[in-house]
């Protein structure tokens, strides 16, 4: 079986959690994978799309393309799955109004003209159902071989809430902020560290600004003691697919979310996290781990257990093989 996968770029963080780190199993079951990154010129475009011919499944990541540039690729590829990690049929958080209908128009076409769907999470898959009954879920998934557990934190040194995560979704932490500001009034040993590529400004709290890197991440993720992803709850929050709760406990940490979308299933609440709805519970939540050493811990592990269950590189890539099969023998 000859696949390609069809990616926005080789750095792209979607394309190496839902792409990249599949491809040595695939391999390894006998798949030729090839990984193609879109092309912006038409010339270059056509000329890529005029490959797709030579493979036996063309999977697509996230790109929603206008009817007339997927009509080609259709022409073009034997078969095609989409992958669906994101509300990409939506704007994103703070757009008035929420829906648009050119992004419809490219979603429900496509939709309708693929053999196949995976979708990050029940809400994606949902959506997807108005179009196309051949979609099935396929959580976010990391390789828990990359995360070492974060080792007892030092009760000399500071106790540091973390955030990781890209910068459009840097404005999911600004209404968490006076909460964060009210417990280092308490606990002055308390800081914040953001790794992103851009940061807030104006924070009352001593801020760690880390620039992220792949080479650093999983150091800087054990640099955390307490693991945060706060969400606005939209239609766009709804199709996160919670990889930075995936990440935090990949190493062990406790988590505090919003109860949105797939954060719901991941996080059971009082158990492996918490969830937090307002600025008084997110003040209630992170103070309540701030205080309880062993609650950190107890919850950390609780998370891990979570990935290695159903989150794992270990589970999903045999499912993701067993889809593209499916796809490649169906007539």
């Amino acid at each position: 079986m000859n696949v390609a996968f069809l990616v926005r770029s080789m750095e792209d963080s979607s394309s190496r959690y839902r792409a990249l780190q599949f491809v040595p199993f695939l391999k390894e079951k006998g798949v030729d994978v090839c990984v193609l990154s879109r092309q912006r010129r038409w010339r270059d475009k056509l000329k890529l799309y005029n490959t797709l011919d030579q493979y036996d499944i063309v999977v697509i990541f996230r790109k929603l393309f206008t009817p007339v540039e997927f009509w080609y690729i259709r022409r073009k590829a034997r078969k095609v799955i989409y992958d669906l990690d994101d509300a990409v049929m939506y704007r994103s958080s703070g757009s008035t109004p929420s829906t648009s209908f050119s992004r419809w128009l490219r979603f429900s076409y496509m939709m309708k003209r693929v053999d196949a769907v995976i979708a990050g999470n029940e809400f994606l898959k949902s959506v997807v159902l108005r179009y196309n009954d051949k979609v099935v879920i396929l959580p976010t998934t990391i390789d828990l071989s990359r995360y070492s557990m974060k080792e007892a934190t030092d009760p000399t040194s500071y106790m540091t809430i973390g955030w990781m995560g890209s910068n459009s979704t840097l404005e999911y932490l600004k209404p968490i902020i006076p909460a964060i500001e009210k417990i280092h009034q308490r606990h002055p040993d308390v800081q914040f560290e953001i790794v992103c590529d851009n940061f807030l400004d104006n924070v009352n709290v001593p801020v760690i600004k880390k620039r992220w890197t792949p080479e650093e991440e999983e150091m800087d993720l054990r640099s955390f003691d307490i693991g945060i992803m706060p969400l606005e709850d939209d239609l766009w929050s709804r199709g996160k697919c919670a990889l930075k709760i995936l990440q935090y406990y990949g190493v062990g940490l406790p988590v505090v979310c919003s109860p949105v979308g797939i954060n719901r299933e991941i996080v059971k609440d009082g158990v492996n996290g918490f969830w937090a709805r307002d600025e008084r519970e997110w003040e209630e939540k992170l103070e309540t781990l701030i205080e309880d050493k062993g609650l950190r811990r107890q919850m950390g592990i609780k998370g891990r257990r979570t990935v290695e269950e159903y989150y794992s590189l270990e589970v999903n890539a045999p499912r993701l093989f067993s889809v593209m099969k499916e796809v490649s023998e169906k007539g």
